[in-house]
């Protein structure tokens, strides 16, 4: 399975991707705002990536110009749905459809593994102004909870995928691995979690392309056993799910 197909099967879970679905902790927003001493209100921000709308709604809230690029036709339907005043551009971030030096920051979540950053990293560059901002952060697993981490094992098995080692990359080596090397960088992590519903944290787990690219019958195996076990942690079926944000901004020169 390429990553090509994986990043387009989004589409075909568009909607269950933007009912369950985590956000993002304020403090996030917080630190970037501090690294490049510019506030998000009134900042012109292009969220690439942009998916249902999740992070572009928080930069708005947070008083941001966005504007989307999102290249899966249903992903920038239920976008229009939840932010019908914010602008949707088709596309994607290895050929950004927008003027140079336009914006003040350009925002990847959950998005930048999908780009190749020997041209992605170059068209943020390109897009950015002078003294501008290129933010990419994940939602990542909080392996130190026992239950989330068996989780996360047992779900690369049943995928066919290689599980993420549970030691996190340095910050040097998160930054080569993101393609910033030469900038001006700052990494943080900020944990944070939310309470749901056992369904929305099934549908939300079950939004992940390693399963978007599985044979139905295969995806229905997975949630029927992971529902019961489940069932035994949490027998009110409210799962506290919990996530360690790992964010990397780096300065445009």
């Amino acid at each position: 399975m390429t990553a090509s197909s994986r990043a387009q099967s989004f589409d075909g879970a568009a909607a269950q991707y933007a009912a369950s679905r985590p956000a993002y902790p304020a403090a996030l927003f917080d630190f970037i705002e501090e690294f490049t001493c510019c506030r998000l209100a009134g900042a012109r921000v292009v969220d690439v990536g942009a998916g249902t709308g999740i992070a572009s709604a928080l930069l708005r809230e947070r008083g941001a110009d966005v504007i989307a690029v999102e290249p899966g036709e249903a992903m920038a339907g239920e976008f229009h749905k939840a932010l019908p005043r914010v602008p949707v551009v088709r596309g994607d971030g290895n050929a950004l459809p927008l003027a140079g030096a336009s914006c003040d920051l350009i925002t990847y979540a959950q998005s930048w593994q999908w780009t190749d950053t020997g041209r992605s990293v170059p068209e943020a560059l390109r897009v950015l102004r002078a003294g501008g901002a290129l933010a990419i952060w994940w939602n990542t697993t909080a392996f130190d909870v026992p239950w989330i981490r068996e989780q996360h094992e047992r779900i690369a098995r049943h995928c066919g995928v290689t599980p993420r080692s549970a030691v996190r990359p340095s910050d040097t080596d998160a930054i080569r691995l993101a393609g910033l090397t030469g900038l001006r960088v700052a990494r943080r992590q900020v944990r944070w979690s939310r309470t749901v519903s056992l369904d929305m944290h099934l549908a939300n787990i079950g939004s992940r392309s390693a399963f978007l690219v599985l044979e139905e019958a295969a995806r229905h195996t997975f949630f029927i056993d992971e529902r019961e076990r489940l069932g035994r942690i949490f027998p009110r079926e409210e799962v506290e799910e919990t996530y360690v944000v790992d964010l990397l901004v780096a300065l445009c020169p």
